[in-house]
């Protein structure tokens, strides 16, 4: 039985650290693969060993290792190191025994598999196989898009968040922005829950505010670099305001999904449609200045989408090409 070692920071997993791990996975029977996370660095091991395990969950010889380390006592260069290559090879000698193979992408790996008096396999070193780097993702993800981890894109994933009155097209306005930036979407859950709007009850407000976090959490690993959502958990709590004049309060979960990066507010200069479900004219307009005041009190930043149907799409369109992609896509 060969066990081998695979060894990096996986910051973030990309196509490259996963053809490396195959590629170890045919010279031995079980691979180690140490995450090496330090607190200095941007993303949490944790995180990135949540990556590794979805990853690599079918495969029973691969044994994920979060390491977490003080890089005053191992310390790390982009420069290979005999010295520092040493200090590594100890601490694998004493905490994964057995090793009998080193697969590294490094010239460093010459020096731990000789300080471990074992064989060292290097794969693609010239990055040949899969031109990328984990710096030039963290640079701009968006542009390298492709080669991050199916696993790992939900962390990179913008989230924008479509709000407003009722009859300011944000259901139309979501889905067709998200045909445009060829992505996924969250649907307003309120219909989910109930029918008409004079009809909801206070409790209802949770199960619309539990739904609507759920599926952001859902359609987040479906997104294409952007999610686009329509309203948010500070819409169900300004209802709850108009409606009921009590505060909502919800589980902790709930808000830390409910976190955009951006936010489009949708004002009531247009056509008021009543469809059967949604309260009068004169009540949108009042209800308006409720998730208004809402955003600000909860000192969320808003861009406001004016005009006719068209115009809203134009300028939403802009808006979000202008905040987050550096490149026509």
């Amino acid at each position: 039985m060969k066990k081998g070692l695979v060894l990096g920071k996986f910051m973030p997993l990309h196509a490259g650290h996963v053809a490396l791990i195959h590629f170890a996975l045919q010279h031995c029977d079980e691979l180690v693969v140490m995450l090496c996370a330090s607190d200095k660095e941007p993303i949490s091991g944790t995180v990135r060993k949540s990556w590794m395990d979805e990853t690599f969950r079918n495969d029973h010889r691969v044994q994920i290792a979060l390491v977490e380390y003080d890089d005053a006592v191992l310390p790390n260069s982009s420069v290979a190191s005999r010295e520092i290559s040493a200090l590594w090879a100890a601490y694998i000698r004493d905490h994964f025994p057995g090793i009998g193979i080193f697969v590294s992408s490094e010239p460093y790996g010459d020096y731990v598999a000789e300080y471990l008096n074992i064989e060292h396999r290097c794969f693609d070193p010239e990055r040949k196989r899969t031109p990328i780097s984990a710096s030039a993702i963290l640079q701009d993800p968006f542009q390298q898009w492709s080669f991050i981890a199916e696993a790992a894109r939900p962390y990179f994933v913008k989230k924008v968040c479509l709000s407003g009155s009722e009859s300011t097209g944000k259901s139309t306005l979501t889905e067709r922005l998200a045909r445009h930036f060829n992505t996924a979407f969250v649907p307003e859950m309120a219909r989910e829950v109930i029918e008409t709007t004079e009809e909801v009850v206070y409790d209802d407000l949770l199960k619309i505010a539990t739904l609507h976090a759920t599926t952001i959490n859902e359609r987040v690993k479906q997104a294409n670099k952007i999610l686009l959502c329509d309203t948010d958990v500070n819409i169900t709590k300004s209802y709850s305001r108009y409606l009921f004049k009590r505060e909502l309060v919800v589980p902790g979960w709930i808000d830390a999904e409910n976190r955009f990066d951006l936010h489009l507010f949708l004002a009531t200069d247009c056509s008021y449609v009543q469809d059967g479900t949604r309260l009068s004219e004169t009540e949108r307009n009042v209800l308006s200045g409720y998730h208004e005041r809402q955003l600000q009190e909860s000192g969320i930043a808003y861009v406001t989408i004016r005009g006719n149907w068209e115009q809203r799409f134009e300028r939403a369109k802009a808006v979000i090409q202008e905040t987050f992609f550096k490149m026509v896509i």
